[in-house]
């Protein structure tokens, strides 16, 4: 059947044939034996797609053990024979090394309390007149090449001549204020002087000194 002037127009629609979808949570994000870590993975629901999720939070720990050190020089400090009215001194060096954050401090302690005869403990060169004499006994200390690198380092004590009376003061002859390195460069000199009296007993004479270090991590 014909129409005859008319003309037939027929309209529709054409599908892509693409898929649309809400986004969903399509599995989880896991720590082991860390559930608070745990997060969704989220598609964003499209072609070509993705999907993401997110953990944070891993710990990432390190440990840097405590190091410190102490090396001293000698083992006998010898002043030899005191004539009176002269100093007779001698010493020895000590090389420290630590990574404690606040330095370290080194002290210096009489066991004596004074250089004391071998034969009779009441008879001491000390500036005492416990014995009936006042001589002299000292600790001194001074400071040696700085060796550390840290910013802000500082070696921050020296001790000027001390008179030694007693064995329980600790005598502070070094400290410092940051890590340093065990260089083998001396950090501190320590020195040891004695001065006879024309009427100190003769004999033999000795006291033992105890040097203790501290770092203060």
């Amino acid at each position: 059947m014909a129409f005859a002037g008319t003309a037939l127009l027929l309209v529709g629609s054409l599908s892509s044939g693409a898929s649309v979808f809400a986004s969903s949570v399509i599995g989880t994000g896991t720590v082991i034996g860390s559930g608070a870590l745990s997060a969704p993975i989220t598609w964003d629901g499209n072609f070509p797609w993705s999907a993401t999720g997110t953990i944070s939070g891993i710990v990432v720990k390190a440990q840097v053990l405590p190091i410190a050190s102490m090396s001293i020089s000698k083992d006998t400090l010898d002043l030899g024979i005191l004539s009176p009215s002269v100093a007779s001194s001698t010493g020895l060096t000590i090389e420290v090394g630590t990574n404690s954050v606040n330095g370290l401090t080194i002290t210096a302690r009489s066991q004596s309390g004074g250089l004391t005869s071998t034969t009779s403990a009441g008879t001491q060169i000390n500036n005492l007149t416990a014995d009936w004499l006042a001589e002299s006994y000292t600790f001194a200390s001074s400071l040696g090449t700085a060796d550390s690198t840290v910013t802000w380092f500082a070696q921050t004590w020296a001790l000027s001549a001390t008179q030694v009376n007693n064995n329980t003061t600790e005598n502070l002859i070094y400290s410092c204020n940051k890590p340093q390195p065990s260089s083998g460069q001396d950090d501190v000199n320590f020195t040891v002087s004695a001065t006879a009296n024309a009427q100190t007993p003769a004999w033999n004479y000795q006291d033992k000194v105890t040097f203790t270090v501290v770092a203060n991590f």
